[in-house]
């Protein structure tokens, strides 16, 4: 099927709806060598958008755009674009049903519900909570609300893009945590004619990587410690689409690099973010970019729903 990408229009349109209503997050410099590399490394701090993550933009944008008289929605959810949905379905004052696998910590199945969604636990990866909620679906007036493949979903998560243009447009690349591939995609198409954006994955979810390698999308087998955040099975047609386009070379990481990154960012920034939204940070300071004196690379924190200080932030990982 041929896909039809939201034009610069559709996104800067987006970002104007939506600006007033979600947070215009932060930009904070590290110095290069507090990371181990050369340059500047400025940290795009999604986690602190509406509900922990950047995937409140997109849900917003989708909600705010379903038919009027709309009285519900449903969504699959590893348990950040849950949380999302459940709050932007409390601003349009609509119900909210959110399928969340069982190997999403129960953390974010609490947040779900703590935004007023209804969460159905259901065995499995979020490939299994996908088709639990399609099933749950029928015959229900409903609408679903897409994780990451949907234009949406894509032209809000854009906002990132846009606001990363404004605050740093003297950087040479930025860096983006990649699952099915909503925030990549959307951050890709807003800063296409200003600076590439390259897609980080876990080495146990390549979701894009595996299928850019086949030459078309593909299943891989989701597992490791982002799989919560980044376990999509299948890249999604417009994230493949975009990579294609742009020719992205997305990047993977390890479990102990992606550990190491995010008790780094703890042990320096004081920030704490979950595995999922240091896989970015992971690769620069795994050594998988090169940033030289006098350059600027961004990286997207992109979500921090996950429990409180746990063991692999103050305990010592191997890189």
């Amino acid at each position: 099927m041929t896909v039809v990408l939201p034009e610069r229009e559709q996104i800067e349109e987006t970002y104007a709806r939506l600006r007033s209503m979600v947070r215009r997050t932060p930009v904070v410099e590290i110095a290069g060598g507090d990371l181990g590399v050369g340059g500047r490394v400025l940290l795009k701090l999604e986690l602190l958008q509406h509900t922990g993550s950047f995937k409140a933009r997109g849900a917003l944008n989708t909600v705010l755009g379903m038919p009027e008289g709309t009285t519900g929605a449903v969504a699959a959810s590893g348990g950040n674009h849950g949380a999302a949905v459940a709050w932007a379905c409390g601003i349009a004052g609509i119900e909210a049903d959110v399928f969340v696998p069982a190997t999403s910590p129960v953390e974010k199945v609490r947040r779900i519900e703590r935004y007023g969604a209804t969460a159905h636990v259901v065995d499995g990866y979020y490939a299994n909570a996908y088709e639990a909620s399609l099933e749950w679906a029928q015959g229900r007036a409903v609408v679903p609300v897409h994780a990451y493949d949907a234009d949406a979903i894509v032209a809000g998560a854009a906002g990132v893009g846009i606001e990363i243009g404004d605050q740093a447009p003297y950087a040479r690349r930025v860096l983006v945590p990649c699952g099915g591939g909503g925030l990549y995609s959307g951050t890709a198409l807003a800063l296409r004619d200003q600076m590439p954006v390259v897609p980080v994955e876990p080495e146990r979810c390549p979701s894009l990587a595996a299928s850019l390698e086949a030459g078309e999308r593909v299943d891989v087998e989701v597992s490791g410690v982002a799989a919560d955040s980044l376990g999509a099975g299948r890249v999604g047609e417009r994230a493949f689409a975009v990579a294609r386009a742009l020719e992205a070379e997305p990047l993977l990481v390890s479990d102990d690099q992606i550990l190491a990154a995010r008790r780094l960012l703890w042990e320096e920034c004081r920030v704490l973010a979950e595995p999922g939204g240091v896989t970015a940070l992971a690769a620069l300071v795994a050594g998988k970019v090169d940033v030289r004196d006098g350059e600027t690379v961004v990286v997207v924190i992109s979500g921090a729903n996950h429990p409180t200080v746990p063991e692999d932030v103050v305990a010592p990982v191997s890189a």
